[in-house]
């Protein structure tokens, strides 16, 4: 169970938190969660995601079961610090999307003496490291891996697997599009995906 860290006055450095997992996992859920635990502490909170994730509400970070909270979408890491001045929180959704410099942006946050919590995807539909979600990973204090429940198995899943056809690293979607499976369910998935590949180019 995470537990927020106990504030030390006489120490000025804040810290980060990455919240990861695959697709349908609660991520988002549980950024919301440590987000409203802040605000009713009356911390005062920013929350940002990358505005090319338009799949809900310009001006809200929703989660799958549609909980919300107000969010600022920004092009850029860059964006974030200066939007971000004198917060005592800073809430980043969906940071597998942003540029390399949201690990550093998210740094200086912590060492301003911000709390930063981030959510994202730690892998691609492939199954590799998203992102700077490794970076991140690594230079946080507090790193928690939720699970969704694989639609094959019914174990844990951690792999976000694509059911649609393209092959963009970066395709916005919901359940049409992807679904959560197991590392048994994944692998059978991309060897049968390989097989009809291989099927394709030979005929």
């Amino acid at each position: 169970m995470f537990l927020e860290n106990t504030l030390n006055t006489k120490e000025q450095f804040g810290w980060i938190e990455v919240i990861c997992g695959s697709m349908f996992s609660g991520k988002t859920e549980e950024l919301i969660r440590r987000l409203k635990r802040a605000e009713i502490a009356q911390q005062k909170v920013e929350i940002f995601k990358p505005s090319i994730d338009l799949r809900y509400e310009e001006d809200f970070v929703t989660s799958h079961d549609a909980n919300q909270i107000r969010s600022t979408p920004v092009p850029a890491a860059a964006n974030i610090p200066i939007l971000a001045d004198g917060c005592d929180v800073i809430g980043i959704d969906e940071a597998q999307f942003f540029d390399d410099e949201i690990v550093s942006v998210c740094n200086d946050l912590a060492n301003r003496g911000v709390r930063v919590i981030v959510a994202g995807l730690d892998m691609d539909y492939k199954g590799n490291p998203f992102g700077p979600m490794p970076a991140l990973m690594a230079t946080a204090e507090y790193v928690t891996k939720v699970h969704a429940v694989c639609t094959r198995t019914g174990n844990l899943a951690q792999y976000s697997y694509r059911k649609a056809p393209q092959e963009d690293l970066v395709l916005l979607g919901e359940k049409e599009s992807y679904e959560p499976l197991s590392r048994a369910a994944f692998y059978k998935a991309m060897q049968s995906e390989n097989k009809k590949s291989k099927k394709t180019k030979s005929s």
